[in-house]
């Protein structure tokens, strides 16, 4: 029976190409389970921290995606992680005085760097958590540090290779410090009070003048009561460390040249604050022309989910910007290809 000359490979059966999580088998689920029980069980009283911050705090709130992003990384990455060929313990040859062979392509094995380095993390951890002097903002980074090295370990380094911006995205999860926080905040918010200021005095009938993060407004000779506070709320270090660890999200998941993704993530720090001075703006604006009560409690924090929209459109113009103004080469050239039908003698 000859072939059927309508069939295009491909369609109608699944991708060869694709793999499934299911081919690991149940003992390295089990192995993975193991390993991921013992990681909490040590670091448990930070991950509790952690999570409580995430909780109560509400700048800190996204901590629940991170994770969640991560996962999503690396099930990007699965053909290539599921297509390593694990070969056997380099320690057995060594123990038994050869010298380990060379790796095939596609190939990986253990690496003891990762079990010095694991080791050296759980040896600094534990030193901060009892010396006086201990910081604890490496705590929690102490964890993150922890699953790095496990990976390295067990998995190699080219497993690292597909899995490290994973791993270092949980960066974004862990909270700073209440002083740097707080340090981090005050420029943000006397910039956004300075512009708001400039810009209210553009309205006729208008006076304000900004005194660090407070704005004074005397509006058809009548000051106004109190002073529009600029709070550690409106200063964007919440828009903009979401919009950050967004921005390096979609910089990595954009199939575009590496300078563009460059751009991309660069761009997400002047777009946060871009919109949290529209933010503090528009608040001066209903603070003067509507009411007080309309700048503050949900009318506040429905203001700043507005500017979600805002930041998003922004950063897809340039996203489309930089495609439409730049043309690969490859693009341009498939663009002039002629194809020519010789006809049949």
């Amino acid at each position: 029976m000859g072939k059927n000359p309508c069939s295009v490979p491909g369609q109608g059966t699944a991708n060869p190409g694709q793999r499934r999580w299911s081919e690991l088998g149940l003992h390295r689920w089990v192995k993975i389970a193991v390993i991921g029980g013992l990681l909490c069980f040590l670091f448990r009283p930070e991950l509790e921290r952690i999570v409580r911050l995430w909780l109560t705090d509400a700048s800190w709130s996204h901590g629940f995606l991170i994770p969640l992003f991560s996962l999503y990384f690396v099930n990007q990455r699965r053909d290539d992680i599921l297509a390593l060929e694990y070969a056997r313990d380099p320690l057995f040859r060594l123990l038994r005085g050869r010298k380990p062979g060379r790796l095939p392509p596609g190939g990986t094995r253990p690496s003891y760097l990762g079990l010095l380095l694991l080791l050296g993390t759980l040896a600094f951890y534990g030193f901060n958590l009892v010396s006086p002097s201990g910081y604890a903002y490496f705590r929690p980074l102490s964890v993150i540090a922890a699953l790095g090295a496990v990976v390295l370990f067990l998995g190699g380094w080219p497993l690292v290779r597909h899995t490290w911006l994973p791993i270092l995205f949980l960066v974004f999860a862990v909270p700073l410090p209440r002083r740097y926080y707080v340090g981090l905040t005050m420029p943000m918010r006397k910039i956004a009070a300075s512009v708001a200021t400039a810009l209210l005095n553009l309205v006729g009938g208008v006076e304000a003048s900004a005194t660090g993060v407070i704005i004074d407004v005397v509006y058809q000779g009548r000051r106004l009561e109190p002073g529009l506070n600029v709070a550690e709320a409106c200063s964007g270090m919440r828009l903009l460390m979401a919009f950050l660890a967004l921005g390096v999200a979609m910089a990595y998941l954009h199939q575009r040249p590496l300078w563009q993704r460059l751009v991309l993530l660069a761009s997400t720090v002047p777009i946060a604050i871009l919109c949290n001075i529209v933010r503090v703006t528009a608040t001066g604006f209903i603070y003067v022309f509507l009411h007080p009560e309309f700048t503050q409690g949900v009318y506040h924090d429905l203001l700043g989910l507005a500017m979600l929209p805002l930041a998003f459109g922004l950063y897809g113009f340039l996203a489309w910007f930089m495609s439409s103004l730049f043309v690969e080469e490859d693009d341009a050239l498939g663009e002039t290809v002629i194809v020519r039908k010789r006809g049949a003698r």
